[in-house]
């Protein structure tokens, strides 16, 4: 068994020029932690997802490199947050989006994508060889309920 037997071949995605607004909406209404950035012709570009929208509220100052090692001092209230995101809002996903996130063949055995996986905690990319286009995506979700469901284990 291989990834393309457990991925799933229509996975919701996103544009990187869509806004980082109107992509927060859908992650938060649908749930989701993350989904894959295509552009026109369905080639993989990254992702972006709920680490993206933290890092865009959370003050500065706390990612400067050899910065500030404890940020207990800091209170921030919600509308604090919210403005920060107003901020940013109307910006592209591709300002932000991850695109270090590390895809897999097709053809990758089952047990190299499940540490992968696990290795990443985060949905993987399935991309085909030899191109950038995206085939699919593997989550829990989708490796979850293929387990449950060869054990004769109603979907989950």
């Amino acid at each position: 068994m291989n990834a393309s037997e457990v991925m799933d071949p229509h996975p919701t995605t996103l544009k990187p020029t869509d806004s980082i607004k109107s992509a927060a909406k859908y992650i938060m209404k649908n749930r989701y932690r993350s989904l894959p950035v295509v552009d026109d012709d369905f080639c993989y570009l990254g992702i972006f997802g709920v680490n993206c929208l933290l890092k865009q509220v959370i003050p500065k100052a706390v990612f400067m490199r050899q910065g500030l090692e404890n940020v207990s001092f800091i209170h921030e209230s919600l509308e604090d947050l919210f403005q920060r995101f107003a901020e940013v809002k109307d910006q592209p996903i591709s300002d932000c989006m991850n695109n270090t996130v590390h895809t897999v063949a097709p053809d990758t055995p089952l047990t190299e994508t499940l540490l992968q996986l696990y290795e990443t905690r985060a949905s993987i990319p399935v991309v085909e060889s030899g191109s950038c286009k995206l085939l699919g995506m593997i989550s829990y979700w989708d490796i979850g309920n293929k387990i449950l469901h060869a054990g004769g284990q109603p979907d989950a």
